[in-house]
């Protein structure tokens, strides 16, 4: 690869990154839980860091094991999924990206 190439890629791999870290709003109309954790209804934000879903509602936050995954089109809104009050996965609107949260993680 020439030196501009390499530098173009590493740009690009950057700017996802960031794209990945940003913070997103949301509204939880009744409480749910991932795992063992509740999270009451209310207004957060939330964002992944590294392995985790960060969610921050009135200066606390609580961190929950998480993966990153993609979905084919981008997400027309942002839609949690739930079984059973249990938390499984936040579709983020405007965006192809969707925070999942295994049985397992969330023990």
């Amino acid at each position: 690869m020439t030196k501009f190439t390499t530098q173009l890629f590493c740009l690009a791999t950057l700017a996802l990154g960031i794209a990945n870290a940003a913070p997103y709003d949301l509204t939880l109309i009744e409480n749910v839980s991932v795992g063992k954790t509740l999270l009451k209804a209310g207004d957060y934000t939330v964002e992944m860091k590294g392995d985790k879903a960060v969610f921050t509602c009135n200066k606390k936050t609580i961190e929950i094991p998480a993966t990153l995954g993609k979905n084919d089109q981008p997400f027309a809104s942002t839609i949690l999924v739930s079984q059973h009050a249990q938390l499984q996965e936040i579709d983020l609107a405007g965006t192809q990206d969707k925070i999942i949260f295994s049985a397992a993680a969330a023990r």
